[in-house]
């Protein structure tokens, strides 16, 4: 045997073992082994690029996406629907990404959307019955998770769905259990991988955290039937509708405006503490004691609304950073996933007002720059090689941190000590 031919026979051996290893892994992951594991950060995900969801992300898009992603050690993402192709189309992107490298590794929260009879119309709402497009968007995400268990684990039974405030589509608890229970059965049957975990995505006070009117029994069978509880949480929001905790104490005037910001910012993340906390307690109060991960949380960088500058001045770059770097750092601590909201900014969410907060919660913007967020993985070189659109991912501001800095606003909202 020649030199040539034992080096060649050694490298085809080693390439079969990463495979083999990279397919392990995949196929023996599970939700359990993945939700409260600091080595698997998720992140909500959207790769729509336009105005309008009509212009669906293309795999080749979507890699690019991921591979961004990943760069930031994200592995896990979730998703809200599977009546648009993009769901079919990430699930294709990672199957092709896997191929090419037998040791990525790219998990998948898939949501079914759901919405009551009549909803999105004039017609009065029917809030215990299905809209006719539910059962598609079961059918059709059992498909997936049979069709990628490497892949999909964990699905989502509507996304904010029970929520009163939702009031265009929103559904009682029972629709959601009906659907869960649903999928447990079909776990059950052997019609679905069993390590598919089953849960609901919704706001803390659906979960029960909130007032009583959630305190209903079909929301308590729910969480009996859920394998975890999914739950969100947006102190953005409530800078302006709840405003208990945003502002400025008295006995803090004195310090530096960055400083204030900073305790401003704690105080957010105190408030999502608590939030979280009330959905654990009133699990506990009906007897169950299961996992409470966050479904979504995030933090607008532009408003021209209620949370910008004429209104709670809550929305800019930094503060946006200072609540990823918080959460991140409490969730891990405590064993909690986060999926945070969101990886890109997505403008077809408010069309019709380009510079609305809905637009501009991701931790890229649409010109392919990394956020401020970000700032120290681009220095570091973690997307070196890696373009959106064509585009290498650059710092916004062109990196200069004292022109981001003439954006951000302290609350004037005086707090009591």
């Amino acid at each position: 045997m020649n030199k040539l031919y034992l080096i060649s026979l050694f490298f085809l051996i080693a390439c079969s073992s990463l495979k083999r290893v990279g397919n392990h892994a995949s196929n023996n992951m599970t939700a359990q082994k993945l939700l409260g594991n600091v080595n698997y950060q998720g992140i909500c995900y959207g790769g729509y690029r336009t105005t309008t969801r009509d212009t669906e992300p293309t795999v080749a898009e979507i890699k690019e996406d991921l591979k961004i992603l990943a760069a930031i050690n994200i592995k896990v993402v979730r998703t809200y629907n599977v009546h648009h192709l993009e769901a079919a189309n990430l699930l294709k992107a990672i199957t092709e990404l896997k191929k090419e490298d037998p040791n990525f590794e790219m998990y998948v929260m898939l949501g079914a959307w759901i919405d009551c009879k009549n909803a999105w119309t004039d017609k009065t709402h029917i809030r215990n019955e299905d809209s006719e497009r539910n059962l598609t968007e079961i059918t059709e995400a059992v498909r997936l998770a049979n069709e990628y268990p490497s892949i999909i684990k964990i699905i989502s039974v509507g996304n904010e769905a029970m929520v009163k405030w939702a009031w265009s589509y929103y559904v009682d608890p029972i629709i959601i259990l009906k659907w869960v229970n649903y999928i447990q059965d079909l776990k059950k049957q052997h019609k679905l991988p069993k390590q598919v975990w089953i849960t609901s995505s919704d706001n803390f006070a659906s979960w029960g955290g909130g007032s009583n009117e959630y305190h209903v029994e079909d929301l308590n069978k729910l969480i009996k039937a859920v394998d975890y509880v999914s739950m969100h949480t947006y102190p953005m929001h409530d800078t302006h509708y709840n405003p208990a905790f945003w502002g400025i104490k008295e006995s803090e005037q004195p310090l530096a405006e960055k400083d204030k910001v900073d305790s401003a910012m704690k105080r957010a993340v105190d408030y999502s503490m608590m939030q979280h906390n009330s959905v654990v307690r009133y699990m506990k109060s009906i007897g169950v004691n299961k996992p409470v991960h966050i479904g979504e949380t995030g933090w607008a960088t532009f408003s021209n609304e209620q949370y910008g500058n004429n209104g709670s001045k809550a929305t800019d770059e930094y503060k946006s950073a200072k609540y990823y770097e918080l959460m991140r750092k409490w969730t891990n601590n405590t064993g909690i996933t986060c999926f945070y909201f969101e990886a890109f900014d997505e403008n077809w969410k408010n069309s019709s007002n380009p510079l609305g907060s809905e637009n501009h919660f991701g931790l890229f913007d649409l010109q392919s720059q990394a956020k401020y967020t970000l700032w120290d993985s681009v220095e570091r070189g973690v997307f070196k090689g890696l373009t959106r659109n064509g585009k290498p991912i650059v710092k916004t501001y062109n990196g200069d941190e004292k022109k981001l800095w003439m954006e951000v606003k302290t609350p004037t909202n005086i707090l009591k000590n």
